[in-house]
C-alpha cells in the first residue's frame, strides 16, 4: 500500500537549504540592512521580558552590595569609635602631665626659692582630723631627710618635718593645733609668733598688745628665729585684727599663702648653715635684749 503523502528532501538536503538561507539572509541584513525594523521590533518586545528576569539578580546584587557597604561602615564606625577614645583618653593623660609640668615649673621657679638646697616631693597620703593636719611624702631617710626640715612650696611655707622613716615622712602642716612658726611683718619688721589652730582658712597671731602697729592687708614672712624655718618665707596675710582697749591683747588673724587643700608637689628646704647661725645669733640677741630689758 502506497503512503498517501511522498517522502520529502532528505534531512542532508534540508539542511543544506537552511545553511543557505541564513547565510543569505544575513548577507542581506549586513548589506542592505533589511531587516532592521524587524529586529527594533523583537528586541522592544523582549527587552521588558529580559528586564523582568534580569531584576532579581540586579535586586539581589544591589541588596548584597548595600549590606557590605554596611558591614564596611559599621567596622569602620566602631575602629574610629575605639581611635576617638584612645586619643581622648591621651588628650587627658597629656593635659594631666601638662598641668604637673606646670606646676613642678611654677615650683621650682619661685622668685623666694633661693640658693638654699632643695628638693621636689610628691604628697602620698593626707591625715586630717578638726585639729590634726598632716601628710605623709615620698621621700626619707635615704633622701637626707631630717627631722625638723622646712617644707614649702610655690606659694610659701609649707610645715615641717615631725617623722623620717626610710623612704617616706610626715610633715605637720602650718595650719595643724600644734604648729607655731615665727614671722616678721614685712611692713615695719615687728616679729611675732603664728600658730595654727587646726583651720585651714586662717592662722592665729597670739598674745599681741593692742597697742601693736599690724594692719589688715600686712604680709608676714618667716623671721628665722628658731633656726628652723629660713628667713624670708611668705607665711600669710593679716586678714582680721580686733583691737579693744579692755583687752590686754589684740584678737589677730592672717590666712595662709599656701592653699593646703590642694597640696600635691612640695619642696625639702635645706637651709644654707650661715643663715641658720645668723638666724641663731639674731635669736640670742632679742632674748638679751629683753633680759636687759626686764632688769
Amino acid at each position: 500500500m502506497k503512503p498517501i503523502f511522498g517522502r520529502g528532501p532528505s534531512l542532508s538536503l534540508r539542511l543544506f537549504f537552511a545553511v543557505v538561507l541564513s547565510a543569505s539572509l544575513m548577507l542581506a541584513d549586513s548589506r542592505l540592512n533589511t531587516f532592521s525594523h524587524v529586529r527594533y521590533f523583537l528586541n522592544s518586545f523582549v527587552a521588558p521580558i529580559q528586564y523582568a528576569a534580569d531584576l532579581p539578580r540586579v535586586l539581589f546584587d544591589g541588596f548584597y552590595e548595600r549590606m557590605q557597604s554596611h558591614r564596611t561602615l559599621l567596622k569602620s564606625n566602631q575602629r574610629l569609635k575605639q581611635e576617638v577614645l584612645t586619643l581622648r583618653s591621651d588628650l587627658i593623660l597629656f593635659n594631666q602631665y601638662k598641668e604637673e609640668n606646670q606646676r613642678l615649673r611654677k615650683l621650682l621657679g619661685s622668685s623666694f626659692v633661693r640658693d638654699e638646697r632643695k628638693m621636689v616631693t610628691e604628697v602620698m597620703a593626707v591625715d586630717t582630723s578638726p585639729y590634726t593636719h598632716q601628710v605623709v611624702i615620698d621621700k626619707g631617710r635615704t633622701d637626707g631627710v631630717y627631722e625638723g626640715q622646712p617644707v614649702i612650696n610655690e606659694n610659701g611655707i609649707v610645715g615641717q618635718v615631725t617623722f623620717v622613716a626610710a623612704h617616706n615622712s610626715r610633715v605637720l602642716l602650718l595650719i595643724d593645733a600644734n604648729s607655731a612658726i615665727p614671722v616678721q611683718d614685712l611692713r615695719n619688721d615687728i616679729r611675732v609668733i603664728a600658730s595654727g589652730n587646726g583651720q585651714s582658712e586662717y592662722i592665729q597671731l597670739e598674745h599681741i598688745p593692742s597697742s601693736t602697729d599690724i594692719e589688715v592687708g600686712d604680709l608676714l614672712a618667716s623671721s628665722g628665729l628658731g633656726g628652723i624655718y629660713p628667713e624670708g618665707y611668705p607665711v600669710a596675710r593679716v586678714s582680721k585684727v580686733d583691737k579693744d582697749t579692755r583687752r590686754e591683747f589684740a584678737v589677730i588673724e592672717a590666712t595662709p599663702v599656701v592653699d593646703f587643700d590642694r597640696l600635691r608637689y612640695l619642696l625639702l628646704v635645706w637651709p644654707n648653715e650661715d643663715r641658720q647661725q645668723n638666724a641663731r645669733q639674731s635669736l640670742m640677741d632679742t632674748l638679751n635684749k629683753e633680759g636687759q630689758r626686764g632688769q
